[in-house]
């Protein structure tokens, strides 16, 4: 494929949610109650795999609650031997959609997207990436998420499936999304029984009987 890729980083529960999957406080709307329901899973095999996927990142797209979870915290971690997520976000660029005009954003190398992110980020991926398998990465931000999947921009999946349900939450693909099929080109489990599913996109759903 030409040009950067647009690659969607994310962890769901079975039953599709992925709001608030670090912690308590991380996203209490809607009356959210089940915050940090990934932690219990965490082990090295996790780990590795988010650092592998941080590595290939050339930029960063984030929705606003998103973004201003990861500004809370990756800025002040400043020692690139104490996190190499923290050396590619607080150095790469960050572009931020949000529906509120000339957002403060504090946090360097951010930009806020402008009001038509489907033609913005359209652009972004025709650039040449830096490397060999560059990647413009979008971490959680479930509307955007929702957005580039409806406009077919996004070019990898990679979904950390975790074997817990939750009942309510907000979901990567609620009622409503749009239609598609999906290639499954890799997938490991962890110690902890959850699995990394690497998806690429094929197209609409066909359909049968039997």
């Amino acid at each position: 494929m030409a040009g950067t890729l647009v690659t969607l980083q994310t962890f769901l529960t079975l039953d599709g949610v992925m709001q608030a999957p670090g912690g308590p406080e991380e996203d209490t709307s809607s009356g959210f109650e089940h915050g940090g329901w990934s932690v219990p899973y965490a082990d090295e095999e996790f780990g590795a795999a988010v650092d592998g996927w941080f590595r290939r990142g050339e930029g960063y797209l984030l929705g606003r609650r998103t973004y201003d979870i990861f500004a809370g915290y990756w800025p002040h971690v400043t020692d690139p031997d104490e996190s190499p997520i923290a050396q590619k976000l607080n150095g790469l660029p960050k572009y931020v959609a949000s529906r509120t005009p000339d957002l403060p954003l504090e946090w360097q190398h951010s930009t806020q997207l402008g009001p038509d992110v489907v033609a913005e980020v359209t652009a972004l991926k025709r650039r040449e990436p830096e490397h060999p398998g560059g990647e413009l990465q979008i971490h959680g931000s479930g509307e955007l998420a929702r957005t580039l999947h409806a406009a077919g921009l996004i070019d990898v999946y990679r979904l950390f499936v975790y074997p817990v349900v939750l009942g309510s939450g907000k979901r990567l693909f609620p009622e409503g999304s749009a239609p598609a099929a999906l290639t499954l080109v890799d997938s490991a489990l962890t110690s902890t029984g959850v699995t990394i599913q690497t998806y690429h996109p094929a197209g609409k759903p066909t359909y049968g009987s039997f």
